[in-house]
Parts: structure tokens; C-alpha cells; sequence
């Protein structure tokens, strides 16, 4: 006898046409925190991150406002070098 009775999660927003959009939402929130965690250790200001990856303050905000779709993946690829790693994108 099963325990959870029904559908995954995941398999709701899929039927509902989400699954895709939240996963973006997701990874969206992931790099907004790692970046904001990596600024609050180095105790750097917004606008000295912004200096460090070569890009203005208001993409930087951007980036960092998890609900902002509007991101480049040239302002992912700037933070990613301003933590010292690179951005990998996959289609799987």
C-alpha cells in the first residue's frame, strides 16, 4: 500500500504548463542568495560588486531580485567570474 497517495509536485506544475517556469524561479533564487552570501562575507557594497564585474548597479539589482525574470546570462556570467567560478549552462 502506498503512502502519499497522487501526483509529485513536480508532476502538477507539469500538467499545469509550470514545471519549467518555477525550475527557472528556482535557479534564479539560488544565484541571487549565493551572490548576496558572497558579498555580506566579503563585505562588499552593492556598488563595489557592481565595479567588480564590470557591469552598473541596477543590473547588479537585477540580478539580485530573485522575482526579476530580467536577467542576461552575460550579467550571470560577470557574477559567476566576481566569485571566481564560471557559469555553465546545460540542455538536458
Amino acid at each position: 500500500m502506498k503512502k502519499h497517495v497522487g501526483s509529485s509536485f513536480d508532476e502538477f506544475l507539469a500538467e499545469e504548463g509550470l514545471l519549467s517556469e518555477a525550475e527557472a524561479t528556482a535557479v534564479k533564487r539560488v544565484i541571487a542568495y549565493q551572490l548576496s552570501q558572497f558579498m555580506e562575507e566579503n563585505k562588499l557594497s552593492k556598488s563595489a560588486m557592481a565595479k567588480r564585474m564590470q557591469t552598473s548597479r541596477s543590473a547588479l539589482d537585477r540580478l539580485l531580485d530573485a522575482s526579476n525574470p530580467s536577467v542576461t546570462l552575460q550579467t550571470m556570467d560577470r557574477a559567476a567570474r566576481a566569485l571566481g567560478k564560471k557559469l555553465r549552462i546545460e540542455l538536458i
